[in-house]
């Protein structure tokens, strides 16, 4: 018979396994939880008030879609994390300063200090070997919202359709509807992967030109990604984008930090050539459309322009007819 000491310890075990699904999946039918336990229901249930009796907010909704949802609380209860979701969260820490965010580094390392301080030594030695060898290649593009961003993550997680404003490159305003898949850094900046209801199709978005997101709390069933991973995706996005049009290159006599702080979002994509220039990638349907963009430039400073002969003869032919446009008249 077992005693009461064991009994105690299997339902403290069978409640922290219980936590460590809520945890890991956001939404769960009854029925699926208690299987994954290899309990009843009943069992399920009281197991349940147990976590809510230690403060975690867990929502219970009924219906074919309903099942059990940990929701966010006034507190932070204690999270269950293996040795190697711990290690992969410290690394992640660490990381998160270049990644692009508002204020990431600063509340990166503040977070980090405060999680290494409850690491145990041997992860702690882990996490210290591991990110003396660790170094991140994303250039910083335009500064997204780390609470804009966890939304995101949480959406593609969850599987939850959200809808947001959205501005296009172009200063296109419009609304969209999505079922969210992954965000993903790449190309200096980071976008969301999706499905497009309204186009019915797969789409990119860059994080930075999301406003106002709405969680539908509609769940969706996953599609098939056109594509390896979200990864693999975007870059082909990219890659077609470049590829559709025109492109060229305005290396600047402007440093990295400089340029960035004149040219606002007009900035994307833009590398730092060295201490004292920097290069500017330019876009376009057309050359004269890459042209135009030269006027962002500021007065004074110097650039040099590399692109195709079509495009170098189009901007010649262009400051020519400028030049003769405001030349005095007699």
């Amino acid at each position: 018979m077992m005693s009461n000491i064991e009994r105690m310890a299997e339902t403290t075990g069978r409640v922290l396994a219980l936590l460590n699904l809520l945890q890991t999946h956001r939404q769960w039918a009854g029925p699926q939880l208690a299987e994954r336990l290899g309990v009843t229901e009943r069992t399920l249930r009281r197991d349940i008030e147990r976590l809510r009796e230690l403060g975690y907010t867990i929502e219970a909704s009924r219906g074919v879609a309903g099942g059990y949802r940990l929701e966010a609380g006034s507190q932070l209860p204690p999270l269950l994390l293996t040795d190697e979701e711990a290690v992969t969260m410290a690394i992640g820490l660490r990381l998160a300063a270049n990644q692009g965010l508002i204020d990431g580094e600063q509340s990166s390392l503040s977070a980090l200090a405060k999680f290494e301080q409850v690491l145990p030594p041997a992860l702690r030695a882990r996490v210290n070997a591991l990110a003396s060898v660790l170094q991140t290649g994303l250039p910083r593009g335009v500064p997204v919202s780390q609470g804009l961003l966890g939304q995101l993550a949480l959406a593609c997680r969850d599987r939850e359709r959200v809808r947001f404003d959205y501005t296009t490159g172009g200063g296109i305003a419009g609304k969209r509807v999505v079922e969210p898949h992954s965000v993903v850094a790449g190309a200096n900046n980071w976008f969301l992967v999706c499905w497009d209801l309204d186009r019915a199709d797969w789409r990119t978005f860059r994080v930075d030109r999301i406003e106002n997101l709405f969680g539908t709390r509609v769940h969706f069933e996953p599609r098939e990604l056109p594509a390896e991973d979200a990864a693999e995706f975007l870059a082909a996005a990219v890659s077609s984008l470049l590829s559709s049009g025109h492109s060229a290159e305005a290396v600047l006599a402007m440093p990295y930090d400089d340029m960035r702080e004149r040219f606002g979002p007009w900035s994307e994509g833009a590398v730092p050539v060295d201490a004292t220039h920097t290069s500017w990638p330019l876009v376009g349907s057309a050359p004269e459309m890459l042209v135009s963009a030269l006027a962002w430039i500021p007065a004074g400073v110097e650039y040099e322009l590399r692109g195709s002969d079509e495009l170098i003869a189009v901007a010649a032919d262009t400051a020519d007819r400028m030049s003769r446009a405001t030349a005095p008249r007699p």
